[in-house]
């Protein structure tokens, strides 16, 4: 077991994508994306530019890893598919790739894509270049913009630049799980951070 750990520039609900009672990670984070295993956990943290430095915005438990195929296909995950004229949370749906007949992968319009649902080349190579895989996390809690303040005891697990971290030693995963699962409340618990009042 492992914890990813790293800061979210931008909170939107969409990487991570919190809403339909399960978290995925099918964007950005390629590297996280590509490593993580099943068992793992997987924390981000708020950005000093949004005023939540050192508070966890999520953490989710992987407890499932999906090919983009797969994820696109499957029924369970139809609600995850944006629709940019609906909702907040349908915009920001996270469903948005899937290989074509001759293999190349097809950006549903989105959040990553350009105005009028014109592919973002540099989204789509950033997103799909490294890894075909997608983390879902049916544990976890979600608190956007208003997530707990890490103990100062417990700083040295969260990341605070680019990138992420995952070498910590044993007793430092556990001891952040510990607390991490110790909190009350789990799923959706918050509004993300960069969302308007």
């Amino acid at each position: 077991m492992r914890v990813h750990s790293y800061v979210i520039d931008h909170d939107l609900g969409f990487a991570p994508n919190p809403f339909h009672r399960v978290c995925t990670l099918s964007a950005c984070k390629p590297l996280i994306r590509q490593h993580a295993s099943v068992g793992d956990f997987v924390v981000g943290t708020g950005s000093i530019p949004n005023g939540i430095k050192d508070r966890v915005v999520y953490w989710m438990r992987v407890d499932e890893i999906l090919t983009f195929d797969r994820y696109w296909d499957d029924a369970r995950f139809g609600a995850k598919r944006p629709v940019m004229s609906g909702s907040r949370m349908q915009i920001y749906g996270d469903n948005i790739y899937r290989r074509s007949a001759d293999g190349t992968f097809v950006q549903a319009d989105s959040f990553h894509s350009e105005p009028g649902g014109v592919t973002s080349l540099p989204n789509l190579v950033r997103d799909t270049g490294r890894t075909d895989r997608v983390l879902l996390g049916r544990e976890y809690a979600y608190w956007g913009g208003s997530g707990p303040l890490v103990p100062q005891g417990l700083r040295d697990l969260v990341h605070s630049t680019q990138g992420h971290r995952n070498q910590f030693p044993p007793e430092r995963v556990s001891a952040f799980v510990t607390w991490l699962r110790g909190m009350p409340g789990r799923g959706f618990l918050g509004r993300p951070a960069n969302w308007p009042a």
